[in-house]
């Protein structure tokens, strides 16, 4: 038996230090496990403070720029539409101004339209007026003249009547008459015929 208890405890031994060394194998996983699972407050002090400090470089670094770029970009496009509707405004304005000029200018075209009627058509009443005017003074002195020359013509009949006379009145009588005389009797005959 003794031999029997020698090899149940060189078993044993044999079984221990296998036991022993899955156990710690076991406990080494099981440490490595542990430390995975298991909370450290070292470590978690060191990340949270790692994180802080990441956090605050970036905040410095990364969203000061970044809401400063994003703020100047969002003045920017304010500023760009307040542009655009004061442009939009001044537009409108000059819109207004043009379509008051525009229709000032019809008006006053029109204005000079009707003036320039108006002017011509007194234009032509004084053309009009001037002309007959001037026909009558023409046609006042071709009658004068008509008359200058009927005048004459009478003149120029009574002196050949008044020759032919005296001449046919000297052959009737054979002698001569005073011619002045003569032509004072005839003028009057003639005269006289005239008036009848």
């Amino acid at each position: 038996m003794e031999n029997n208890l020698e090899i149940v405890t060189i078993d044993t031994e044999i079984g221990t230090e296998q036991l022993t060394e899955t156990l710690t194998e076991t406990k080494v996983e099981d440490e490595s496990f542990l430390n995975f699972v298991t909370i450290d407050v070292w470590t978690l002090i060191f990340t949270w403070g790692n994180l802080l400090i990441l956090f605050l470089l970036m905040k410095k670094f990364l969203f000061k720029p970044v809401r400063k770029m994003m703020l100047d970009r969002e003045n920017e496009v304010k500023e760009l539409y307040d542009n655009a509707e004061r442009s939009k405004a001044d537009a409108a304005a000059i819109k207004a101004d043009y379509e008051s000029r525009l229709s000032n200018a019809k008006e006053e075209a029109e204005q000079i339209v009707k003036n320039a009627t108006r002017s011509a058509a007194l234009k032509s009443e004084e053309i009009i007026a001037e002309a007959h005017e001037t026909a009558s003074g023409i046609i006042a002195r071709a009658d004068k003249q008509i008359e200058a020359e009927k005048r004459n013509a009478e003149n120029e009949l009574k002196n050949e009547v008044s020759s032919l006379a005296v001449s046919i009145a000297s052959k009737v009588i054979e002698k001569e008459l005073d011619e002045k005389k003569h032509k004072e009797l005839i003028d009057s005959f003639i005269e006289k015929m005239g008036d009848a």
